[in-house]
C-alpha cells in the first residue's frame, strides 16, 4: 500500500501548503513512519485553532476542480459540454470508470479521513493548559466537515461506508456500506455535535475568522439535512434558529451597498451571507487555489493567466428560465450574454464587454459565476487554475428558502407569511416582485436560479420524490422537459437534445477503482452500530 500523499497524515498538518494528490488507494493510506509525532504537535491554543485550516482547502480540491460541477450542473440541466471526460453526466450514460466519479469519492473521503484524524487525536493529545473551549470548537469544525462530506457522498452514491476512525481499515481496507437512513442519522449526529461545540458569533463585514464554521453554520446545515429527510418540523426549527440569531445577513438587502453580484467577488470572501465556503489561495500551487475560473471563463482575455477554457455553457433550458422574469439580477451574475458589461473584470482597462460571438459550447452565452478576472482584479493574486475566490457550500439565502419549504411542509401551496417572508426576501434581492402564494415548484425554481452553477439543483431534483426514493417521477418529468441542446447560427434555431433518465440514474455507481479495492461495496448494506 502506498504511503506517499497520505490522506490521514495531512489532516494533522495545519499549513494550507500541504499537498494533496490522488493515489490508488488513498482512502486507506497509512501515515509515513517519519511523520511528525502527535504528542508534540497540538501544544498551544493557536496550534489547535490552526489544526482545522486544511479541512477547508486541499482535501476538497479534486471535488471542486471538476467533479462538483460536472456531476451536478451537467446532470441537473444547468450546463452543457462537449468535453469527452464529463459529457456522460449530461446524457446520463456515466459508468463506474468515470474519472470524475473517482475524484469525487476520493476527495470526499479524504475530508472524512482528515476530519477523523482531528476527532480521534485532539482529545488525547492536547495538554490541559489549552482552553477546553478551543479544543471543543476544533472538534466541532471537524464533525461539521465530516458531516458535510457525508452529505455529498450519500446524495451522490446512496449507501456508503460510515467510518469514524480511518486507521481502523489501513490493514484491512474492506468495509460494507451502510444504509442511507443510517448515513443521514450519522450526519445529523455530527452536526448536532458541531452545533453544541462550535463558537457562536454574529458576522459583521468580511473576516478571515468567518472562514471557519460556527455553531450557526451547523444549525443551518442541519436545517438543510432535515429538509432532505422531509422532517419539516425540525427543518423549520433549525432554520428559524439561524434566522432569529441574526448571525448571517442577505447581501443586497441586509448588507448596505452590496448586491447579489458582489457575493462572487474575491474581495467579498467570508462575507455575512457565507455559511460555509471552501478557502482558496490565489496564485498558490496547484491544488490550493480555486480552479473554477479556468474551466468557466470564456477566454484568457478575462483571466489573464492563459486559461479560460469555456468547458461548459449555460443550457438553453436555464437561459429560458431566467428569461421568464426579465430583470432578475441573478442572470447577469450567472450567465454572460453578448454586450453584457462587467466593470469588475479587467477593471484596469475599463471593464470587460462580452463579445458578440460569445458561444460557450454552442449556447450563444457563457458562464459568469465564479469568474473573477485577472490578478489585478483580485488584489494582485492569481495564477492559471489558481484563483483566490471562495467556493460556497452554503449561503444564508438557502436557509431562507429552506424555511419557506419547511412551512409549506409538503402541502399543495401556502400563503402563510412565515413562508412568504423569507421566500420573498430572496426574490426581492433578485429584483423580482414578491409572490402572495407559493408551491413547491415555485420554491424549486427559485432555488435553481439562486444557486445555479453552485452545485445544488441536481440534489434538489434527487430529493423531491423522497430522500431515499427508488422512483423519481417528479424529477424525471422536470428533466425530460429540459432543452439541453445547442443553438444554430442564431438563437432562433435549436438543435434539440433532451433526455429522460431512468430511476437508477439519480445515484451514481461506485467507482470501479474503489470496488476493486473493496468488493464489499457492491454487497447489500449493513446496519451501522452507533456508539
Amino acid at each position: 500500500m502506498k504511503t506517499n500523499h497520505n490522506t490521514y497524515l495531512i489532516a494533522l498538518m495545519t499549513a494550507l501548503c500541504v499537498s494533496v494528490t490522488g493515489c490508488k488507494d488513498a482512502f486507506f493510506d497509512r501515515p509515513p513512519q517519519d511523520a511528525l509525532t502527535l504528542d508534540s504537535y497540538y501544544q498551544t491554543a493557536d496550534q489547535v485553532r490552526a489544526s482545522t485550516n486544511a479541512l477547508y482547502n486541499s482535501p476538497w480540491f479534486n471535488f471542486n476542480n471538476k467533479a462538483f460541477w460536472a456531476i451536478t450542473e451537467l446532470s441537473g440541466g444547468n450546463a452543457r459540454t462537449y468535453s469527452g471526460d464529463v459529457v456522460n453526466f449530461a446524457n446520463f450514460s456515466v459508468t463506474a470508470d468515470n474519472n470524475e466519479l473517482t475524484n469525487a469519492w476520493r476527495s470526499l473521503f479524504s475530508v472524512v479521513a482528515q476530519s477523523n484524524a482531528l476527532i480521534n487525536n485532539l482529545p488525547a493529545k492536547v495538554p490541559a493548559s489549552v482552553d477546553p473551549a478551543v479544543v471543543n470548537n476544533a472538534l466541532g469544525e471537524a464533525h461539521f466537515m465530516r458531516a458535510t462530506a457525508y452529505f455529498y457522498l450519500v446524495r451522490l452514491f446512496g449507501n456508503v461506508p460510515i467510518i469514524e476512525n480511518t486507521l481502523d481499515y489501513v490493514y484491512a481496507p474492506k468495509i460494507n456500506t451502510n444504509p442511507v437512513v443510517d448515513v443521514y442519522k450519522f450526519i445529523v449526529m455530527d452536526l448536532q455535535f458541531a452545533e453544541a461545540n462550535c463558537t457562536k458569533k454574529i458576522r459583521a463585514g468580511n473576516s478571515i475568522s468567518n472562514g471557519h464554521v460556527s455553531s450557526g453554520s451547523a444549525s443551518a446545515m442541519l436545517a438543510k439535512v432535515y429538509l432532505y429527510m422531509q422532517d419539516y418540523p425540525n427543518a423549520r426549527m433549525a432554520a428559524e434558529k439561524v434566522i432569529n440569531s441574526g448571525e448571517f445577513k442577505l447581501y443586497g438587502t441586509q448588507v448596505a451597498g452590496k448586491t447579489y453580484t458582489d457575493l462572487f467577488k474575491t474581495a467579498n470572501n467570508n462575507n455575512e451571507e457565507s455559511i460555509v465556503a471552501l478557502q482558496w489561495i490565489g496564485g498558490s500551487a496547484y491544488g490550493h487555489g480555486n480552479s473554477l475560473q479556468a474551466s468557466f471563463a470564456i477566454s484568457s482575455q478575462i483571466t489573464g493567466t492563459g486559461d479560460g477554457y469555456s468547458v461548459i455553457g449555460p443550457t438553453i433550458d436555464l437561459q429560458n428560465e431566467f428569461a421568464k422574469e426579465p430583470g432578475d439580477v441573478r442572470r447577469k451574475a450567472t450567465i454572460m450574454y453578448a454586450g453584457d458589461v462587467y466593470p469588475e473584470l479587467n477593471a484596469a482597462a475599463g471593464g470587460f464587454t462580452v463579445p458578440a460571438d460569445v458561444n460557450a459550447q454552442n449556447t450563444k452565452a457563457g458562464i459568469k459565476k465564479y469568474v473573477v478576472g485577472t490578478r489585478a482584479d483580485n488584489g494582485g493574486l492569481g495564477a492559471a487554475q489558481s484563483a483566490g475566490n471562495n467556493t460556497y457550500l452554503m449561503r444564508y439565502s438557502d436557509v431562507l428558502l429552506i424555511e419557506a419549504e419547511a412551512v409549506l411542509a409538503g402541502a399543495a401551496s401556502t400563503s402563510d407569511p412565515a413562508a412568504l417572508t423569507p421566500f420573498n426576501q430572496v426574490r426581492t434581492r433578485a429584483g423580482l416582485s414578491p409572490k402572495t402564494s407559493i408551491t413547491q415548484a415555485d420554491i424549486l425554481r427559485e432555488r435553481r436560479l439562486e444557486f445555479a452553477i453552485e452545485g445544488d439543483y441536481w440534489f434538489d431534483l434527487g430529493r423531491i420524490d423522497g430522500f431515499n426514493a427508488t422512483a423519481h417521477p417528479k424529477a424525471t418529468a422536470i428533466i425530460a422537459a429540459q432543452e439541453r441542446g445547442t443553438f444554430g447560427p442564431d438563437r432562433t434555431v435549436i438543435y434539440s437534445e433532451m433526455f429522460t433518465p431512468g430511476p437508477s440514474k439519480f445515484l451514481f455507481p461506485y467507482p470501479s477503482t474503489e470496488t476493486a479495492i473493496n468488493p464489499l461495496l457492491t454487497q447489500a448494506p449493513v446496519a451501522y452500530t452507533f456508539k
